[in-house]
């Protein structure tokens, strides 16, 4: 099929539907992008793999900030099981319900995102901190999901104060770790994206 007949399909296919929508943008750039050389197609995808992996550290960051400023670990391991806490991963008043939806893309786009901006050194430096740390983050994490989360806030009933106490302060010294490497991660791909724009 010929290029204007390929970019034609594709429009009337996706375009075809509500403007405004992902499929919608996606035909968009995907038509525009047939004009490109193979160098301008691929800063084309780092550009927007970047800002969808900015998306989703900022909504990491945050959640991890708010986390620890209102204690949540807290209040959820010291509570009986409720209709407003049901003790379950993905239950009524688990901080998993805000993460799971984006949190999961995290490192595999920090790390599509420096193999696409491998070719220039001017940002590599960044993505590849980005990388690093986005990585950190997700072992931090696979952590307390493993090792602390369900002895602290998925048991029938919470756990004695003695047997709690030592297992929050750990779980907050792992979130730490996991505090510091997605706000690391989220400056890196903001300076990634500065630098590749000014390039």
């Amino acid at each position: 099929m010929a290029p204007s007949s390929h970019a034609t399909a594709v429009h009337g296919f996706i375009i075809g539907t509500t403007p405004g929508t992902p499929a919608y943008s996606f035909a968009e750039e995907y038509i525009a992008g047939m004009g490109l050389n193979p160098l301008e197609r691929r800063e084309l995808v780092l550009d927007r793999l970047l800002g969808i992996a900015e998306f989703t550290h900022a909504h990491w960051f945050f959640g991890n900030v708010y986390e620890t400023l209102v204690k949540i670990p807290d209040r959820v391991a010291g509570s009986e099981a409720s209709t407003e806490l049901s003790r379950r991963p993905f239950g009524t008043g688990s901080p998993g319900r805000y993460y799971v939806p984006l949190a999961p893309l995290n490192v595999p786009l920090a790390a599509a995102s420096l193999l696409a901006g491998w070719n220039r050194p001017e940002t590599r430096p960044w993505l590849t901190a980005a990388a690093v740390s986005s990585a950190a983050g997700g072992a931090a994490t696979a952590y307390i999901l493993r090792s602390l989360n369900p002895k602290l806030f998925f048991s029938p009933h919470p756990l004695d104060e003695a047997d709690r106490k030592p297992l929050l302060a750990r779980w907050y010294r792992v979130h730490t770790v996991r505090l510091a490497a997605s706000a690391v991660a989220l400056a890196a791909i903001d300076r990634a994206r500065t630098v590749a724009l000014k390039a």
